[in-house]
This record gives C-alpha cells, sequence and structure tokens, in this order.
C-alpha cells in the first residue's frame, strides 16, 4: 500500500533531523522534524499534543543553531501513533527559499526539483 502511495506523490519527502516550534493558538510545543517536502512535513509527536485535526498551526524549523529558520503556516492533516502530518498553507519568500535550497541539495537532481516546483505552482502553491 506505501508503494502505491510513493508512487502517486508528487513532492518527495526528505529526512531531516532539525528542532522546530509548533505553534497553535497560545500553546508552543517543542518537538523535532522527521522528514520535509515543498508540500507538508511529518514532525515527531510531542507531549500533551491536544490539536484538533484540519486546525492551523505555525511552524518554526531552526536551521543554524537558530539563526536561520523555515516558517510555515500548515494544516494537521493526521496524527499517528508517534508523528504528526501538517500540510503547507503559507510560506514566506525567505523560508520558501531555504526550503527550496534544502530540498535541491538533498534531491541532488535539479529537472526533478523543477519538475516539483512545476506541480506546486500547478496545485495553487501552499494551499
Amino acid at each position: 500500500m506505501s508503494s502505491l502511495i510513493n508512487e502517486k506523490r508528487r513532492f518527495h519527502r526528505i529526512l531531516f533531523d532539525a528542532p522546530c516550534d509548533v505553534h497553535w493558538q497560545d500553546r508552543v510545543w517543542r518537538t523535532e522534524v522527521h522528514d520535509i517536502s515543498l508540500r507538508g512535513l511529518l514532525l515527531e509527536l510531542p507531549d500533551n499534543w491536544d490539536v484538533p485535526l484540519n486546525d492551523p498551526c505555525e511552524v518554526v524549523i531552526h536551521l543554524d543553531d537558530r539563526q536561520t529558520g523555515i516558517v510555515m503556516a500548515v494544516e494537521l492533516r493526521h496524527v499517528e501513533a508517534d508523528r504528526l502530518g501538517f500540510k503547507c498553507q503559507y510560506i514566506d519568500l525567505d523560508s520558501a527559499s531555504h526550503l527550496k535550497r534544502l530540498v535541491e541539495l538533498n534531491l541532488g537532481d535539479q529537472a526533478l526539483l523543477e519538475r516539483e516546483l512545476s506541480h506546486l505552482i500547478e496545485s495553487g502553491g501552499g494551499g
């Protein structure tokens, strides 16, 4: 079943280990990124998580010892036993540049990156 899902996936997931903060209403959870793509991300499930599905959140991924970051407005799409799946709804230009570079370095294939960016644009961007 998962191979079928991967075949349909337009955006490659990049395994990426980085600290992040999830902001929801007036609460903040510190957790870790499991993987990331141009379309969303998968995070480790933090303690005391109680955000409803489809609720909007903000994720701040810390890069370079917190000097640089990726900030995304996201929507919680699924909760697994130990993971949270989010779909990107909005990303600012600076964060998008950092994410593009991260994906580019990990894919190692400029043509594949251009194809994913094209899919992203065709689907209406982050949201």
